[in-house]
């Protein structure tokens, strides 16, 4: 065939084979249909040809654009001094945007404080009585109705804002101009003379927070200073900082402390009065006229003063007041036991949340005699070493075993602040927690008798060390904790238990405060309260069974109906040691006070048990220790986290436990600690530290006469009957007055 006769839809192409190349292409032609690589290459090489064209096309057009708006925004421009200004103004905004952000994180705590039911949170009205049935204060609504604003005197008025916020009514919730002002006279008398909070700023920490000194509270409380203006009229907040705060003499509330110092109602308080209940509000124990009241009247003469100087009134409006000073009805001067009230009265509302009656009688477990000895201990205490031991605070817990409060210190002094140290604070254990470890040993088998080696352990980063700086090699464990070897725990948590079943063991014996994970706890590294450790050294006289405490034991409403009662309606102890765990705590305890780090803590004849603890550059002491009636906890500090003058848990704390251990047994039968059977062990006449010149300057307290335990509990058997036949014959109408709490007298146990 000739090539001009070859069919059309053949062509001659290139060979692209080699020897095992296709054989059609051996033939020199293919078909139309199969376009040759050649031709495809030229199709991508189109492709990319658009592309780089395209992107080109799109980029040179980006370039115009952003020309076109550069050169817009160059009229805009600005050289010399307005640059400056634009500079600044956009790192304000930069800065701004970051701080909002910051701001939000910092507020979002503050705002959850927020969701609690504050308005109705006093809606409780309740008359508090002591386990003898004797009236010892009131919490709640109780005291008086809250006046309206409007309805109270003007010139009452006047001296609140002349002498707490002259600018209440300018300023949003923070006062900065008044803060300056602030700042400036302490500046010039080199001392705290003026706060710089505003109204609104106290009633944010009487409604939502604690008088605790910290940065957290401070910036929460500015927060809800804020959001109370956002929410709240002026008249309002004034209202409700006139209804919640303290004023001195167990009074929460202006009219409550008018009725209080002057029997009459609030709306009828003259001028110099007005000036006396204003001058409370700074300092409530100091200036409370039924205790001081040259005082209350030099008070409410600054306070007149602080009325003219603001403007709200004249000298010649106040001469009368000056010249005729207010008077106080009389009053006895004892005491409530404010801290305990407060911390019963946050339990009523717990427990009594469910009820319908509001309004009720509840009888708590306090006993007064055993509350004045525990704050005369630690007042003694600070009075007489609390200058060379460089302490300013103290707090105790004292639990009848068996779980009933019978007394708490919450701080040196209610009326200058009412936080409560005993179960508010959070303060690192030292080595009273090391309690909690060996519970866990000796719960999995180990032994008083078991021999452990004291040597260098390392965990992570971490090495630990004695408080000696040396180690003792083999001891047995009872050694170890008698004196309080660090490196035990240490070793036992590394390598025995993990630090996940020493938590486990806290939680089970009662410490509610939630426990760091961290390898440095067995040393007490984590924040626990006064009150966690009371409840849980309690455990162990206890036998191991929870301590159960508590310190309500009924609640009643006003017809004698009891809502409430302990014994019935409490759940029953659980074990959380075994008794032969107990046992074996019992036995280590009870050598410390004697051959340990607590010499100072031994009850005098009568079998102690108990456990030092000394916190990192002595910034915390403790002494946690119990006998067969008694557990308690005993908490030496300062509220700004200021190092003592070397002061160890042996020192103070357990010199004052021993103080009121020695009042609180006599006259009353004493009870073995469990588990313990052999005779109170010799104790080492030398010294843990020498404390001061007389180490025994504590004087010992006496305990009144009283009925012995039998005696008590037929007397209140018979009462309790006495009162069910009264109930039951009594008419209707005067079945109430039968079951009303007495109010008048008091007793001594």
């Amino acid at each position: 065939m000739a090539d001009n006769d070859k069919p059309d839809d053949l062509e001659p192409v290139e060979r692209l084979g080699g020897a095992d190349g296709d054989d059609r292409l051996a033939s020199g032609s293919v078909s139309k249909s199969e376009k040759p690589p050649k031709l495809k290459r030229h199709i991508f090489l189109k492709i990319d040809s658009w592309l780089d064209s395209t992107l080109w096309n799109a980029g040179y057009d980006l370039a115009e654009t952003w020309e076109e708006i550069t050169i817009f925004f160059r009229r805009f421009r600005v050289r010399g001094l307005k640059k400056l200004g634009f500079e600044i103004a956009g790192e304000a905004m930069t800065l701004g945007t970051a701080g909002s952000v910051v701001l939000l994180a910092l507020a979002q705590p503050a705002f959850e404080e927020t969701k609690k039911d504050w308005r109705n949170h006093d809606n409780f009205a309740v008359t508090f009585l002591d386990r003898y049935g004797n009236t010892i204060g009131h919490r709640g609504i109780i005291h008086e109705n809250s006046v309206p604003v409007d309805e109270l005197p003007d010139h009452l008025v006047k001296a609140v804002l002349a002498t707490e916020d002259r600018r209440f009514f300018e300023h949003f919730g923070i006062d900065f101009f008044g803060l300056a002002r602030a700042m400036s006279e302490n500046a010039k008398a080199g001392e705290v003379v003026q706060g710089g909070s505003t109204l609104t700023q106290q009633l944010a920490k009487n409604l939502f927070l604690t008088n605790e000194r910290s940065i957290e509270r401070k910036i929460k409380e500015a927060f809800l200073s804020l959001w109370l203006e956002a929410n709240l009229s002026k008249k309002e907040i004034l209202s409700l900082y006139l209804d919640r705060a303290y004023m001195g003499g167990g009074t929460f509330g202006a009219a409550a402390a008018s009725q209080f110092y002057f029997g009459k109602n609030i709306t009828e308080v003259t001028l110099a009065e007005a000036a006396m209940l204003a001058g409370l509000f700074k300092a409530p124990a100091k200036y409370a006229p039924h205790v001081n009241l040259p005082a209350a009247r030099a008070r409410a003469n600054d306070v007149l003063t602080n009325m003219v100087q603001s403007g709200l009134m004249t000298e010649g409006q106040v001469v009368a007041a000056r010249r005729n000073p207010a008077s106080v009805i009389d009053r006895d001067e004892k005491e409530a036991p404010d801290f305990f009230l407060d911390w019963a009265f946050e339990e009523v509302q717990r427990i009594a949340a469910r009820f319908k009656d509001h309004t009720l009688v509840v009888r708590t477990t306090i006993d007064l005699g055993l509350q004045q000895a525990a704050e005369e201990a630690v007042a003694s205490s600070l009075r007489e070493y609390g200058e060379s031991y460089n302490v300013k605070q103290g707090a105790l817990v004292m639990v009848e075993n068996g779980g009933a409060v019978r007394a708490m210190v919450g701080g040196r002094d209610y009326g200058e602040s009412q936080f409560n140290r005993s179960t508010k604070a959070l303060r690192q254990p030292g080595s009273s927690f090391k309690m909690y470890t060996y519970a866990l040993a000796m719960e999995n088998g180990y032994t008083p008798e078991t021999v452990v080696v004291d040597a260098p352990v390392a965990w992570g980063n971490w090495s630990p060390q004695n408080y000696g700086r040396s180690f003792a090699g083999r001891i047995t464990m009872e050694t170890a904790l008698a004196k309080s070897i660090n490196t035990i725990p240490v070793r036992l948590a590394k390598e025995k238990f993990g630090i996940d079943a020493i938590i486990q063991t806290t939680k089970a014996m009662g410490v509610e405060t939630p426990i760091k994970k961290d390898v440095t706890i067995p040393l007490g590294t984590s924040e626990v309260t006064v009150m966690d450790q009371a409840t849980a050294y309690a455990v162990l006289p206890a036998g191991g069974y929870q301590s159960r405490r508590h310190g309500i034991a009924q609640i009643m409403n006003y017809a004698g109906d009891v809502l409430y009662d302990f014994e019935r309606d409490a759940p029953p102890a659980e074990r959380i040691l075994s008794e032969q765990a107990a046992r074996s705590m019992n036995q280590m305890m009870s050598k410390i006070p004697y051959i340990g780090t607590a010499r100072r803590a031994a009850v005098d004849g009568i079998l102690t048990a108990g456990k030092t603890g000394t916190t990192q550059a002595y910034r915390d002491a403790w002494f946690v220790g119990y006998t067969g009636n008694y557990t308690a906890a005993v908490w030496f500090g300062n509220d700004d986290y200021t190092s003592t003058n070397n002061m160890t848990g042996g020192s103070l704390p357990a010199m004052t436990f021993k103080k009121l251990m020695d009042y609180a047994h006599q006259g009353i039968d004493l009870k073995p600690i469990f588990g313990v059977d052999q005779p109170m062990p010799e104790k080492d006449a030398k010294p843990e530290v020498a404390d001061a010149a007389n180490p025994d300057a504590l004087p010992p307290m006496v305990r009144p006469r009283s009925l012995s335990s039998q005696s008590t509990r037929l007397i209140r058997d018979l009462g309790a009957r006495l009162k069910a036949a009264n109930a039951l014959t009594a008419p209707s109408g005067t079945a109430q007055a039968a079951t009303e709490p007495q109010t008048t007298g008091s007793t001594t146990r």
